[in-house]
């Protein structure tokens, strides 16, 4: 499956937000976005040309996909489907993407980076209902727990990155998170209200509905 993988700091200095794809380094004074405040590239400082209705769709479903690492392909299957589901479908579109595996477990805290919780679902060091899930883009339900493999509690990387959850935002409302435990219950689905970053789903509904 193709991969992005040059510097991701251009994502979120051309969004002109933080992405957070590099977990606590995006918190600290070492953040791309902070030092240059403009877009990458060899015009990035140049005037910015007024964007039509097109360019704020596009940047806007950028962003989104850019956010959850997702490719292409992978974004129009996630839309195609909240599109088939009850209700509105870009709170739909949203809701599958924190349902996600990795972005679940990323937003527990079990890794500092959705990148890097997608490598640990993908080597089997995350559990659903107590079996071993390698696909990230696997979809949890109300009721789910996850909880890290007993052979991967002791890895380096997780219990640095449960430690500074709180830094990164915290637990959302819709996880129930057990420390000690490294054990997390999914205790309702999540709201359009539990998004905190600046998100206008119309806009990519609107892209894909051209």
């Amino acid at each position: 499956m193709a991969r992005y993988s040059e510097a991701v700091c251009r994502f979120c200095r051309r969004e002109g937000i933080k992405l957070f794809l590099k977990g606590d380094r995006c918190l600290t004074e070492k953040c791309a976005i902070e030092r240059r405040q403009y877009g990458p590239g060899q015009h990035g400082q140049g005037r910015r040309q007024k964007q039509t209705e097109y360019g704020m769709q596009l940047r806007e479903k950028q962003k989104v996909k850019r956010m959850y690492g997702l490719t292409e392909q992978q974004f129009r299957i996630t839309f195609e489907r909240a599109e088939r589901m009850k209700g509105i479908t870009g709170e739909n579109l949203l809701q599958l993407l924190e349902r996600r595996l990795d972005n679940t477990a990323y937003r527990c805290g079990i890794g500092r980076s959705r990148k890097e919780v997608r490598q640990l679902v993908m080597h089997g060091h995350v559990r659903v209902n107590g079996h071993r899930v390698s696909i990230p883009s696997y979809t949890v339900r109300q009721g789910d727990e996850i909880t890290v493999d007993p052979k991967s509690e002791k890895l380096a990387c997780i219990a640095e990155s449960v430690e500074g959850v709180e830094r990164r935002g915290g637990i959302p409302d819709w996880l129930h998170f057990e420390k000690m435990a490294l054990r997390a219950q999914v205790t309702a689905l999540p709201e359009r209200q539990h998004l905190t970053m600046p998100m206008n789903e119309q806009l990519i509904v609107e892209l894909y509905s051209k």
